[in-house]
């Protein structure tokens, strides 16, 4: 290999290794956060830990792979765990809307035992999605020719036909990402309306003093607007990826592959960017943080400790 293409590569390298390495601490820390400190055992939080739980997979199987297969000449996609994390990032705007829309009988709608049926269903349909396109090949029909002409020895590439590149994007992204910001908006729309109701004091008779229904709104509030940057990412991170899966059958799969790979390494990058949003907007992270780099974390009944603010 030439210098510039041996510096080429290590750059790539140091980027990509980054990236890994982000997405594996940072989410490792909110996967034992949320599983180690009570105080954070909610529906929301499960739901958060589960979904850390595929982005620290995904940083475990899939990118390491993936940037060796980058860097030499070697291209693959795998959609499982992208779905994965869409379905729970749908599942998650379900739990805000009835905390901010119904908050009074969330306790009893959003159960433990609910949570549970989200996360299989958020884990299964897109394993039984994914695994099923590879092995009835359904994905590949018409496009024998361009497969038998990929040289990935050893690897198995997810290549769509004209047909399944428009349904695989349309279910696994598409229409939960457009039920995701339909519940959104109109989240927001709720929080707005009950804002002016607090102001005028209408809603007191429901939830007692004045003080209460300002903290407890404006817990949920913070919590939702984090969640949905946490989707506005997700949502930015991978649309480009998804577009140019149904675009390319569409051209004779002539995507440049330095383009398909920038597409799909900004998807991964998404994994990364969510411990980040957490730290930024999520008091308890830091908290939780220093608590595991302190060592504090092995202290007996250290799973009792506070980790929010004295306000809170």
């Amino acid at each position: 290999m030439h210098l510039p293409g041996l510096l080429s590569a290590c750059a790539l390298y140091v980027v990509m290794i980054s990236a890994i390495v982000m997405t594996m601490l940072g989410n490792l820390v909110v996967i034992i956060s949320i599983a180690h400190f009570k105080q954070l055992h909610s529906p929301t939080n499960f739901l958060i830990l589960s979904m850390a739980t595929t982005d620290f997979l995904l940083s475990c199987v899939v990118m390491p792979f993936s940037m060796i297969r980058s860097i030499e000449s070697c291209c693959c996609c795998d959609i499982m765990l992208c779905t994965t994390s869409i379905f729970h990032l749908c599942f998650i705007s379900v739990d805000r809307y009835y905390a901010v829309c119904d908050p009074l009988h969330y306790v009893t709608k959003i159960t433990i035992s609910l949570v549970g049926v989200f996360l299989l269903i958020s884990w299964s349909i897109p394993i039984f999605f994914a695994f099923g396109l590879v092995f009835s090949e359904l994905n590949i029909i018409g496009a024998e020719d361009f497969v038998a002409a990929t040289d990935c020895t050893g690897l198995c590439v997810l290549i769509f036909n004209k047909l399944w590149g428009v349904l695989a994007s349309f279910i696994a992204f598409f229409l939960p990402g457009t039920v995701m910001v339909g519940i959104y908006i109109h989240i927001f729309t709720v929080a707005r309306k009950h804002a002016r109701q607090i102001g005028t004091g209408s809603m007191m008779k429901h939830i007692g003093s004045e003080s209460k229904m300002k903290a407890s709104t404006k817990t949920e509030s913070k919590a939702t607007k984090t969640l949905s940057i946490v989707m506005g990412v997700f949502v930015l991170c991978w649309l480009p990826f998804f577009v140019l899966t149904i675009t390319d059958p569409f051209i004779n799969f002539t995507t440049p592959e330095d383009l398909y790979n920038i597409f799909l390494w900004l998807g991964y990058f998404n994994s990364a960017f969510n411990p980040i949003i957490y730290g930024m907007f999520y008091p308890w992270f830091h908290k939780a943080l220093r608590t595991i780099v302190s060592g504090m974390i092995f202290h007996p009944d250290s799973s009792n400790l506070s980790i929010f603010p004295a306000c809170a």
